[in-house]
């Protein structure tokens, strides 16, 4: 795996982690804030599914030049953009977490090129009146995204002295930081090899700052520039019903919202757990969209 970057016509810079390998393109969009080297986790099943998995660092992660202001819709250009400089036409798209409304954009702006999404652990919509988009969150979640609608300068002044602590987390140490956020099957997973993976990916997100994180947060809370009803394209949800960072019901209800949906929404799971089953049935399903 390489890290690299290219630039836009306007001049912008976009970062981006490629496996360099496989006949195929999937364009993974990172959590929040999960921008940062892949791991097994990811790199095995792409491989075995003959897919050239390339992580796209949102603008304000890493050196992709800030995009303040962005809207989940505005990762859509870029992905074309991503796809266009590796040379592919058409590809498939994975979010996890954060990155999943990015993957709804990207299939439901992009229905040419994209040809399906995979929601992964993905949030749903803010201030719709059949999701209470907070309801089942950790506590850290609810204060983050209480800043988040305070503005840019609150968000920031909350999640810098966070940023601080992820530059230097180890493994050991990441359960107790997210304590909030993980039910008994993310805190189990979050061991070993896999713990000390996490830890490297938030030590990456932050070791720029915070802008591409407080920019994700503030896109989260406004109209993603998309409508669900909308998508054509398949879309396959996976979400886990111990999920403490974006709880079961926002699985529910983008099954609710996308009518051409593979629903997989597993009980025994959290944010995090859930990854092992998803990434190597996901990654197949992927693949066989394109041949179709």
């Amino acid at each position: 795996m390489r890290e690299s970057f290219f630039l836009r016509t306007t001049g912008e810079r976009v970062d981006y982690f490629d496996s360099g390998t496989g006949t195929d393109l999937i364009i993974y969009h990172h959590g929040t804030p999960g921008a940062g080297p892949m791991h097994s986790d990811l790199l095995n099943p792409a491989r075995d599914n003959d897919l050239r998995i390339v992580e796209l660092v949102r603008p304000g992660y890493g050196d992709s030049s800030r995009m303040a202001g962005r809207r989940v819709a505005d990762v859509v250009d870029l992905a074309d953009e991503l796809a266009d400089h590796l040379g592919f036409d058409r590809y498939v798209t994975m979010g996890w977490s954060g990155g999943g409304p990015h993957a709804l954009a990207n299939v439901a702006l992009s229905p040419d090129r994209c040809v399906a999404a995979m929601s992964l652990a993905g949030v749903g919509m803010f201030g719709q009146d059949d999701l209470d988009f907070l309801a089942g969150m950790g506590q850290d979640n609810h204060d983050e995204f209480a800043a988040a609608l305070r503005g840019e300068t609150d968000i920031r002044e909350y999640l810098e002295p966070i940023a601080e602590e992820l530059a230097t987390i180890t493994g050991a140490q990441i359960v107790d930081v997210m304590g909030s956020l993980l039910p008994d099957e993310d805190r189990e997973a979050l061991t070993g090899e896999y713990g000390e993976n996490t830890a490297e990916i938030f030590r990456w997100a932050v070791h720029t700052g915070v802008d591409g994180w407080l920019d994700d947060d503030i896109a989260f809370t406004a109209p993603w520039g998309f409508q669900l009803e909308d998508i054509t394209n398949p879309v396959a949800v996976w979400q886990g019903a111990t999920d403490l960072m974006v709880p079961f019901a926002h699985g529910q209800w983008l099954v609710s919202k996308i009518s051409n949906t593979e629903a997989n929404l597993l009980e025994g799971h959290g944010h995090l757990s859930i990854g092992e089953p998803a990434l190597a049935d996901g990654f197949a399903w992927l693949k066989r969209q394109l041949a179709n």
